[in-house]
C-alpha cells in the first residue's frame, strides 16, 4: 500500500475527521504530493506546505486553503509517526533516565525562583512527564522543535484532547525550551492543532443557587455565597486574607488573581454580620496558633517573609478561611496554617447540586457566571461588569450577553405598547 492508503486508513481508523470529508482530505494530500514531486522537493518537509498552500490561494476560496491545510498537517504528522515505531528505542537507559531527571528538577527550581503558582509547577511537570514518555528514551540534549511539534500533533490526534489542553501542554514546552533547555523553540506553526469550540457557560436561576445553598451550611455555605456574591474564582476566595475584607467600604479586595492582577469588588451587604461573626472564629484559630512554639505563621507572597520576618503571624495577613488543621507546606517543608483546600469546597458544592435536584452540570464556578448574568439581567454596563471579573478583554465578559434572561440593551420595541 501507498503512503496515501495508508493516511486513508489512519483516519478511518482513528475518527479523526468526519467522514464525509476523508475523501477531500484525501484529495488534498494527493494533490500535495502532486506538487511536491513538480517542484522536485520533499513531502515530509514543513518547507513544502508553505508555497503549496501559496499556490492554492490564487485560485481557491479560504476554506478550501484551510482545509487542505489542515490535511497535510495530518499527513505530515502521519508520516513523523511511521518513522518513529521504526526508530524507538526498546528501553531507555539509565544515562537518560538521568538526565530527564536533573532537567525536571531544574525545572521544578526555576518555577519557584519566577514564582509561578504551586498548580502550574505540578502541570507543567506532568506535561514534562508525558513528554518524556512520548519521545521513548531521547536524550533532552538531542530533542528539537520537531519533536515539539509530533507531540503537540499527537494530542491532537491521537489523545483528542481540547484545544485548552493542547495550549497547556505547549506553554509548558515552552517554558521548558526557553528557560531550562536554553534553546530556541522553532516556529512550530504547521502541527495539527485542536479545534477550539465556544462554549455557553452555565448559568443558575436564582430560585436554583437559593435550593442549592439551602443543602449546606458552615463555612462552605459562606464562601459559596462570596463567591456569587463578589464574583469570585475559587481560588481568589480561597486566598482571601483578613486584610481583604473592607466592611466600611462595603469593598473586598482580590490580591495576585488570575494574570496577578488585582482588582476590587462588591461586597455584598447581607453578607457582612455574617463576615464578622466569622472573624471573631478565625481569630480565636489565629491565636490558639501562637500558643505553639512550632507555629510559623501563614505563607506570605514572593519575597515578604524573608523582608518581614513575622508579617506572618500577624492578625491582618491571617486567612479568611483557614484550614481546620495545621500542615506541612509542600515547598518549603514548614509546618503552619494554610487555607481551606478548594476541594473541600468543589465536592461540597457538587453534594449540594445533586441534594437540590438540579439538571444542569453545575460547579462552583458556575457562581461566577451566575453573578455577571444576574447584574447584566439588572441593567449593569458590561464595562463595570469586567472590572468587577477581572477581565482583561471585553470580549470575555461579552459571553454573558448570550446567556442573559433579560433584553440587556433595555430597548421597547415599536409593537410594544
Amino acid at each position: 500500500m501507498t503512503d496515501l492508503d495508508d493516511f486513508g486508513t489512519y483516519l478511518l481508523d482513528r475518527k479523526i475527521v468526519p467522514e464525509k470529508h476523508r475523501p477531500h482530505y484525501s484529495r488534498w494530500v494527493s494533490r500535495y504530493l502532486a506538487f511536491c514531486e513538480e517542484v522536485n522537493s520533499s513531502a515530509n518537509s514543513d518547507e513544502s506546505l508553505v508555497p503549496f498552500l501559496q499556490m492554492l490561494d490564487h485560485s481557491h476560496e479560504q476554506w478550501q486553503v484551510k482545509q487542505a491545510r489542515e490535511a497535510v498537517r495530518l499527513f505530515l504528522f502521519f508520516l513523523s509517526q511511521q518513522e518513529c515505531v521504526d526508530d524507538a528505542a526498546s528501553s531507555v537507559s539509565l544515562d537518560v533516565r538521568e538526565k530527564w531527571r536533573q532537567v525536571a528538577n531544574k525545572m521544578r527550581e526555576i518555577i519557584r525562583l519566577r514564582h509561578l503558582s504551586l498548580r502550574t509547577e505540578k502541570a507543567y511537570l506532568q506535561w514534562l512527564r508525558f513528554f518524556y514518555l512520548f519521545l521513548q528514551g531521547k536524550s533532552p540534549a538531542e530533542i528539537d522543535s520537531s519533536d515539539v511539534k509530533r507531540f503537540i500533533s499527537h494530542l491532537a490526534v491521537d489523545r483528542r484532547v481540547a484545544a485548552s489542553t493542547q495550549n497547556q501542554a505547549f506553554c509548558s514546552l515552552l517554558f521548558l525550551f526557553r528557560h531550562v533547555l536554553e534553546k530556541d523553540l522553532e516556529d512550530v506553526s504547521q502541527t495539527v492543532r485542536a479545534k477550539g469550540k465556544r462554549r455557553l457557560p452555565v448559568v443558575l436561576r436564582r430560585d436554583e443557587i437559593a435550593r442549592i445553598f439551602s443543602h449546606m451550611s458552615g463555612v462552605h455555605l459562606l464562601m459559596s455565597r462570596l463567591i456569587y456574591g463578589c464574583g469570585l474564582r475559587i481560588q481568589e476566595c480561597a486566598d482571601l486574607r483578613v486584610m481583604d475584607v473592607d466592611f466600611n467600604q462595603g469593598s473586598l479586595t482580590v490580591r495576585s488573581g488570575k494574570g496577578d492582577k488585582d482588582r476590587v469588588t462588591v461586597l455584598p451587604e447581607s453578607l457582612k454580620q455574617e463576615l464578622q461573626n466569622h472573624l471573631l472564629v478565625c481569630k480565636k484559630i489565629h491565636e490558639e496558633d501562637f500558643l505553639h512554639a512550632d507555629t510559623n505563621g501563614v505563607a506570605l507572597p514572593f519575597a515578604l517573609e524573608r523582608k518581614y520576618p513575622n508579617a506572618g503571624k500577624e492578625w491582618g495577613w491571617f486567612w479568611l478561611f483557614p484550614a481546620p488543621g495545621l500542615s506541612v507546606d509542600p515547598r518549603s517543608g514548614i509546618k503552619r496554617r494554610h487555607h481551606l483546600h478548594v476541594s473541600s469546597l468543589q465536592r461540597k458544592f457538587k453534594e449540594a447540586v445533586r441534594a437540590a435536584d438540579i439538571a444542569a452540570n453545575a460547579s462552583v464556578h458556575a457562581l461566577r457566571h451566575s453573578f455577571a448574568t444576574h447584574l447584566l439581567e439588572r441593567g449593569y454596563d458590561i464595562r463595570t461588569i469586567q472590572e468587577l471579573l477581572g477581565h482583561s478583554n471585553l470580549q470575555t465578559t461579552m459571553i454573558y450577553t448570550h446567556v442573559a434572561g433579560k433584553n440587556i440593551l433595555g430597548v421597547v420595541s415599536p409593537l410594544d405598547p
